[in-house]
Formats: C-alpha cells, structure tokens, sequence
C-alpha cells in the first residue's frame, strides 16, 4: 500500500536529517489519519520533489517530526501533456481539474471558449484560478502525485491558436475521424490535450485551431461530458506512451 502524502511545510531535508510538519498539514496527519510513531509518510514539494518520512515524535495535534529515510525528485513525463479545459458549469468545473489531474495532467489552462456557458470576468478570474489550482492540489495529494499541475491564467480561442502555432495539439471533436488511440503512440514532447465545452467546439474555433495545426481527434463512439473527456483522453495517452510505463 502507497504512503499517506502531505505536502511538506518547510523545504524537503535530505537523506538521514530531521525533519517536521506543522500547520494543517500536520493536523490532518496527526487528528485524522492517526499517523503515530515509526509510522511512515511522504513528503512533497508539489514540484516534484518528495521524501519518505519515518515520525519519531508527534506534538500536540499539529506537529510532527521525523528522519528522512529515503528521497528523490520524478523526472518531467514523456510526452508532457497540457490540458487546455474549456470553462464548465459552476457544478462540473472544480470536477473537471479534479479527475485531469488525478489523470496525469501536468498543466492545465482554463479555455474562454465561445460556447462556454460560465464565463470568468472581473473578479471571477482570478477566483476561478484560484479555485482551480486548490482542487488541483487536492487532486494530487489524493492520488499520491509528487506534482500539482500549475492552473494558467484563462486563454480566449485566439490565444490558445499562438500558445500551440508549432506544438503538438489534438482537440477533442465528435465528428473527427482520426482516433485518438491511433495517434497517442506518436506524442513526444508537449501536447496540448484540447477539451472543448459542453454545447461543443464552434465550426470557426475549430478552423482556427486546425490553422495553428491542432488534429482533430475522436475518443470513441460515446460522447462524453466535458468533466471526464480530458481524463479519458489521458488514460488513452498514458496507456499508449511511456507515462503509465509502457
């Protein structure tokens, strides 16, 4: 069974030094999941970094300390996918970030598109950002991820056409005919996993982004929402790519 994971409140010691974890964190560990001594944990930074820790004393309801058992750093995921999500309903968006990230997604940018029913203005931006980067956190924490992928600032359709001119990018249409299965065996480098709204990508967003040289790509005979089409296209990535160890 995979270690209990926390996100490390001071930098990450190295092999054989003390170590300790305080604040929410260390409550969470030390009230909730009952983590007591000799017990083992995992340390992380959220950037890749993480540390095994062995708790030799615990103080109070919020603190801990430990011995750094063993330590590393994982290395950047071959191919590196973006999720560029296109902006859900109040009730699916936080979803959305939530199942990408427990996918794999390495980073993800919050997609303004024309047929998006919410729409991030004013001080909704930065809220929404911020809401999202947390259940990224969350995300990541739950599915022992040693990295939380970082949430980009919202990008309108002509943005998202000059982020991926020269980039590998498929975008995810029902009426494409190229399965995505069939691709993801070539992916190197960066993707940019595209994952349009619910009432679908527009006919002249689609142009524009097959102009900057986006593949429209078909997951399958069902059309999914657009809270779960990102993880599914990750699964079929990871399975067809080195990212799940093929």
């Amino acid at each position: 069974m995979s270690l209990p994971v926390f996100f490390a409140s001071a930098p990450l010691s190295q092999v054989g030094e003390a170590t300790e974890l305080t604040g929410p964190e260390a409550r969470h560990a030390v009230t909730v999941k009952r983590i007591g001594l000799g017990e083992r944990i995992q340390l992380i930074d959220g950037a890749g970094r993480w540390a095994e820790i062995e708790v030799t004393e615990t103080v109070g309801k919020d603190h801990l300390t430990g011995v750094v058992l063993n330590a590393g750093e994982c290395e950047r995921p071959e191919p590196y996918v973006i999720v560029v999500q296109a902006l859900p309903k109040a009730e699916r968006s936080e979803l959305a970030v939530d199942l990408a990230t427990q996918a794999g997604a390495d980073e993800i940018i919050p997609w303004q598109a024309a047929r998006c029913i919410a729409k991030w203005q004013g001080a909704k931006r930065s809220k929404g950002v911020q809401k999202w980067q947390s259940a990224a956190a969350a995300a990541a924490k739950q599915s022992r991820r040693v990295t939380v992928p970082e949430v980009w600032e919202p990008v309108s359709t002509a943005q998202l056409a000059q982020l991926i001119d020269g980039h590998t990018a498929v975008v995810l249409h029902e009426e494409a005919s190229q399965p995505l299965a069939q691709l993801a065996p070539e992916f190197s480098g960066t993707v940019f996993l595209i994952v349009g709204p619910e009432g679908g990508i527009g006919d002249d967003e689609v142009a524009l982004l097959r102009s900057a040289g986006a593949q429209p790509v078909v997951l399958g005979p069902q059309v999914l929402r657009t809270a779960s089409a990102a993880m599914v296209a990750l699964s079929v990535i990871g399975a067809a790519t080195s990212r799940w160890g093929g």
